[in-house]
């Protein structure tokens, strides 16, 4: 409930009965809700978150238990609430429910919010993938490597092709950007592999989350009470913790500087903050206190809710300046210890001794305190929670769907997956191209070579009929030859035959003129 610029939170301890107000002026400072299971956490968060609401504030939370959903529907009355009321001196209280938006990660019952591998960024994405120093420095690679190239990462299958084309041409990438070995790019396919099983495919991917959409107000001037349904996220806490850090600095980079506001622009509650810290990086928790000590300035306030301060480092707690603390249980020295922190953390009243009190507190009391108009810590209030106005459980099926079909202009903005062409398919054109240019240069390697096969079947060719001509030639050569010399040899007989011809006729002339010369003269 608003009273003068503030929100009612509860009632002090008779017979005071001070109120105990949260300034919306002071809100931005940021602030602390802690308390053990079932102390009044819950309730505690639905009345704040309200509170703002009325105010006009859009406010973000994450419905882990599955209760919150009921901030949409308005409250039941009762003989107890009636008592309620009027031990409060509530006057005018009526029920209602806050103008609700209901988001979900994972495919579920609300607006789909999907954000980009690249939007999450490689030191987040580490994080989440539970990679070494070494796997990051390859995935930081990977991202320069497609900022160089203009490739957009914007789903799994897209960074998945990324490290495969990488891996591939390490060799080439090597004097550039440093070694990228097959086992980091293995490690990291894996991890994907992981986080593809929680969801992470249908979490990342386009249309991207516009936070300017949770910055809104209902036609009546209330703010937004966005709330993400959460109970199947938290299964994936390593999903809902980095979202979670995701936002918290999108929201950082994105507002401007806006000083000292009469009110917040928004607020952002953290239910189970302790996920957000558990085996954190230093790195990683250096960047959520400076998100956490400079988005003030931007009009936005940051609330923690868990169970123990303890679960909260000490450099983000110091930075909670509105605290409430529910009730805490001390069984073990650790937890008494912690008792005694929570209960310094707290500007003294001398009416009570705040570590005790801690141990006292029933559901529904807390210890309080906010920051006053000069930005200092109030003295602590032990403090009864008013009852909110809306429903302290979970919305019935009916309101919800109610409540979802109210949203059917974000359904036609964020309903349906957007797959543009991004870096898988783009790598994909090129491995294709890449290997449609492999099997042009083969068949242009193949008729190469059975040009070359053809050439030297011609080259052999034309040696042969050379080799061919020349034996031809050859025995031409040697025909006319022994034409030559059986010529000769008919000529040699032939003059033998005329000689012998000549002297056959000389011979028997003068044979017979011998035998004429001898006979004759004895004849006479």
């Amino acid at each position: 409930m608003i009273q003068d610029n503030a929100i009612w939170m509860g009632v002090g301890a008779e017979p005071a009965c001070k109120h105990v107000n949260l300034l919306l002026g002071q809100a931005n400072r940021h602030g602390l809700i802690a308390g053990a299971s079932g102390t009044g956490k819950t309730v505690t968060l639905k009345v704040m978150a309200e509170g703002f609401s009325h105010a006009g504030v859009p406010v973000f939370m994450a419905d882990v238990k599955g209760d919150i959903t009921g901030m949409a529907v308005p409250g039941k009355d009762s003989a107890d609430m009636q008592e309620r009321i009027e031990r409060f001196g509530i006057e005018g209280f009526a029920f209602e429910g806050c103008p609700v938006r209901i988001w979900d990660m994972l495919g579920g019952a609300g607006v789909p919010v999907r954000i980009t591998i690249s939007d999450m960024g490689p030191a987040l994405l580490a994080r989440l993938l539970g990679l070494t120093d070494v796997q990051q420095g390859v995935l930081n690679i990977v991202f320069r490597i497609a900022d160089d190239k203009n490739l957009l990462l914007i789903d799994l299958k897209d960074l998945r092709a990324m490290l495969s084309y990488v891996a591939e041409h390490a060799d080439e990438y090597e004097t550039t950007y440093g070694k990228v070995s097959s086992q980091s790019t293995g490690a990291i396919l894996r991890a994907l592999i992981a986080i593809e099983d929680e969801g992470g495919d249908v979490f990342f991917g386009e249309p991207a989350l516009d936070l300017a959409d949770w910055f809104q107000c209902a036609p009546d001037g209330r703010g937004y009470v966005n709330i993400l349904n959460a109970a199947k996220l938290i299964q994936s806490p390593q999903i809902y913790a980095m979202f979670l850090l995701w936002m918290l600095s999108e929201l950082f980079d994105t507002l401007p500087e806006e000083g000292d506001l009469e009110k917040p622009k928004f607020v952002f509650f953290f239910d189970e903050a302790h996920l957000l810290f558990d085996d954190m990086p230093g790195e990683l928790v250096d960047k959520i206190v400076q998100v956490v000590k400079l988005i003030r300035s931007k009009g936005v306030g940051v609330y923690f809710i868990t169970q123990s301060p303890g679960d909260i480092p000490d450099e983000v707690l110091a930075q909670l300046s509105n605290r409430i603390q529910h009730g805490l249980r001390a069984y073990t020295p650790a937890k008494q210890k912690a008792v005694r922190a929570a209960a310094q953390s707290f500007r003294a009243n001398p009416a009570f001794k705040s570590e005790e009190a801690l141990l006292e507190l029933g559901t529904g009391e807390a210890l309080v305190s906010f920051l006053n108009e000069d930005g200092q810590p109030e003295v602590v209030e032990r403090a009864k929670i008013l009852p909110p106005q809306c429903l302290m459980g979970a919305a019935p099926g009916d309101a919800l769907e109610g409540a979802l079909d109210a949203q059917a202009d974000l359904m036609e903005k964020y309903g349906e997956t957007v797959d543009r062409k991004s870096a898988f398919e783009l790598l994909g054109e090129a491995s294709e191209q890449e290997a449609e240019a492999e099997r042009l240069a083969a068949e242009r390697a193949e008729l190469e070579r059975e040009k070359a096969k053809l050439e030297k079947e011609k080259q052999k060719a034309a040696e042969k009929a050379a080799a061919k001509a020349v034996r031809e030639a050859e025995r031409a050569a040697e025909r006319a030859a022994r034409e030559r010399e059986k010529q000769q040899e008919q000529m040699i007989k032939g003059i033998g035959k005329v000689a012998s011809s000549i002297f056959g006729t000389f011979g028997r002339e003068a044979t017979r003129q011998i035998t004429r010369n001898l006979f004759g003269g004895r004849r006479r």
